[in-house]
């Protein structure tokens, strides 16, 4: 088990090794797992999915530390923190400190990059955008299947929320965890956000 949630990561260009570290959350959508070092989150990975095809019932809202190193990394307990405040009170998540990342995604400057940081910077959270739309945020208005391989190449899902990126026809899309867990996080949001209106 050790070896599983402490593992040494050698990055591609030699740099710097990572001493990285994995925690297991049990959340309304299965198991999460997130990968991390002391500089910041790897990855967000769904494992085992709690939600049916074609679940209509909402979901207990609960989401719990069910594996991980006894001492976690900062930028762990942030994201920890981070999505069990997204299921369980997401007003909470403004208020929260945003993990660091440290995923090669980040570290070029690329135009998935820029649509990643445009997404979390600008689409709240219960709001939707298309493909497009994140596209001309993002300074090029005919890139739109160029923001579908970004939403495929985001390493952090939930935190950035590509699950809010839909098509044009109001569709949903398509999704890395699949179509149904995105469509429970559009419902998750549209709820809570309504839930904070009265």
């Amino acid at each position: 088990m050790a070896s599983r949630l402490h593992q040494k990561v050698a990055l591609k260009d030699g740099k710097t090794q990572c001493k990285k570290m994995l925690v297991m959350l049990n959340s309304p959508m299965g198991r999460i797992e997130i990968s991390g070092c002391g500089t910041g989150v790897h990855e967000i990975q769904f494992k085992e999915n709690a939600l049916s095809q074609n679940s209509t019932k909402e979901a207990l809202v609960t989401c719990e530390v069910c594996e991980g190193p006894e001492e976690m990394t900062e930028p762990l307990k942030q994201c920890t923190a981070w999505l069990q405040a997204y299921f369980c009170e997401p007003w909470m998540t403004e208020k929260l400190p945003m993990p660091p990342f440290h995923h090669p995604v980040f570290e070029q400057d690329s135009f998935t990059r820029q649509v990643l940081w445009t997404l979390l910077r600008d689409v709240k959270f219960g709001e939707a955008v298309s493909y497009k739309q994140l596209a001309d945020l993002a300074g090029n208005s005919k890139a739109a299947r160029a923001v579908g391989g970004a939403m495929r190449s985001n390493p952090v899902p939930i935190i950035i929320p590509c699950h809010r990126v839909i098509c044009s026809s109001g569709q949903t899309g398509n999704y890395g965890g699949g179509t149904h867990l995105k469509e429970w996080l559009l419902s998750h949001e549209k709820l809570q956000k309504e839930k904070l209106a009265y």
